[in-house]
């Protein structure tokens, strides 16, 4: 019995070293396999080529490439483990931005910022992808279906681009020095002012963007209706409350006066720059650095005033634009394509646009800040904005607007009757398009 115990007791001891010596080799191997395994999560961890490349290509005016860069370069680190980004920046004009991507849609880039009225061409072309991302939050955003810049972005309900800026409007530059902030409500008393001090106020009476300021204030309008491929537009109409002929005089007498200049707005910033006789002129935000160096403490803005027609007092009205950015409906990969486009448009990026570039805000929430709402140029905008209208015509309403424009500036040399002028003006703005692309936006509609 005492033999079989210990013959017991042995074999316990040596299958409890058997078992020792396999825990220990079982131990080893499991060792042996979590470095392996730590091993391969580490070089997983530090491997971008496991995440998903995203590449995206953008085209922007040349003024926004230093903005662009900073955004992106947010946006990668907000997105940073997600994915592996490749996102290049190119320049191109916004004006004309249209024609080169419907050129070839296919090789135009991911996203890119156009001019406002060049949306209904590319999204007709279906060069523009329909947002699905945010879309009832980028609407809410810019104000809410009514605002001016979600119509500007839409279409039968549906989100095709992203409001960037709303800058592209034109309101009254003067310099404080010679005017009170009650002269300049009436383009009557700016002229006289002007005339006694031997200055000048100018406006470009040659481009129908301004011009259009005059007839709308008068209640005449212009519109491109799509249903018949033209614009309609009834400014040589003799029955309504004030005339297009009515306008004809008013902007006649404008030119004739002696405090008046005809002048581009090139023009109206070189001349307030070297040679100080401008004084006052109606123009848009892209002025506003130069003159405010030609003016200094003296430069002020304001709304649109009222003029002279019929023998009352009225309200200038004008265009507005947007730049806006939109996603190529080539696109590859469109959901990344509508994150970066959201995040490059969101409020706190529209506001460093205004700060590194002076854009008006189309966000809401950014335009009502108390930084950009005590801007001199974003208060005579939010100012005019109550009597701004969506740019909505065609091609053929620039050139005709210019040759009548034209003409009234250099004062109706031949002395030809104005309804005459008129009925040639629009004859031309209602021609038929050779073709169904609406556009017409030039360098000087858009806030650069």
């Amino acid at each position: 019995m005492i033999l079989q115990a210990k013959h017991d007791e042995c074999n316990e001891k040596e299958k409890s070293a058997a078992g020792r010596k396999r825990l220990g080799k079982a131990l080893t191997a499991f060792g042996m396999s979590l470095v392996l395994c730590f091993g391969v999560l580490s070089g997983c961890g530090q491997s971008k080529k496991e995440l998903p490349e995203v590449e995206l290509s953008i085209w922007s005016a040349k003024e926004d490439q230093e903005f662009l860069h900073k955004v992106i370069d947010s946006f990668e680190q907000e997105y940073a483990g997600k994915a592996d980004f490749h996102i290049t920046v190119s320049e191109e004009n916004e004006t004309t931005c249209r024609d080169t991507v419907l050129a070839d849609p296919k090789a135009a880039a991911d996203l890119f910022a156009f001019a406002g009225d060049q949306f209904y061409s590319l999204q007709q072309a279906g060069a523009l992808l329909e947002v699905t991302d945010q879309a009832k939050d980028i609407i809410r955003d810019s104000g809410g279906e009514q605002s001016e810049a979600a119509k500007s972005v839409m279409k039968d309900g549906k989100l095709y681009a992203y409001p960037a800026t709303a800058s592209n409007g034109y309101f009254l530059y003067y310099n404080r020095s010679y005017f009170k902030e009650e002269d300049v409500q009436s383009f009557d008393q700016i002229l006289q002012i002007a005339a006694e001090q031997r200055k000048k106020v100018s406006m470009d009476f040659s481009s129908g963007w301004y011009l259009y300021s005059f007839f709308k204030g008068a209640g005449l309008s212009v519109e491109w209706k799509e249903e018949k491929g033209t614009n309609e537009c009834d400014w040589n109409l003799a029955g309504t409350k004030y005339t297009g002929k009515q306008v004809a005089q008013a902007l006649l007498d404008i030119a004739s006066h002696e405090g008046f200049r005809n002048a581009t707005t090139e023009e109206f910033k070189q001349d307030a720059l070297e040679k100080g006789t401008m004084i006052a002129g109606i123009s848009g935000a892209w002025d506003a650095k130069d003159l405010e160096t030609a003016w200094g403490e003296n430069y002020a803005a304001a709304k649109l005033p009222t003029y002279t027609l019929a023998g009352d007092q009225v309200q200038m009205h004008s265009f507005t634009g947007f730049k806006l950015l939109g996603v190529n409906a080539n696109v590859e990969q469109p959901e990344w394509a509508m994150r970066l486009a959201r995040w490059i448009t969101n409020e706190k990026n529209q506001e460093l646009r205004f700060d590194m570039r002076g854009e008006r805000p189309a966000n809401v929430k950014a335009a009502s800040s108390a930084k950009v709402e005590s801007d001199p140029v974003m208060a005579a905008l939010n100012e005019q904005s109550e009597f701004g209208h969506l740019q909505n015509v065609a091609d053929t309403f620039w050139t005709p607007t210019h040759l009548f424009g034209t003409e009234i500036a250099a004062k109706n040399p031949d002395g030809t009757d104005l309804q005459i002028l008129l009925d040639q003006m629009v004859k031309g703005i209602t021609a038929e398009q050779e073709s169904s692309e609406k556009d017409g936006e030039t360098s000087e509609e858009v806030a650069s």
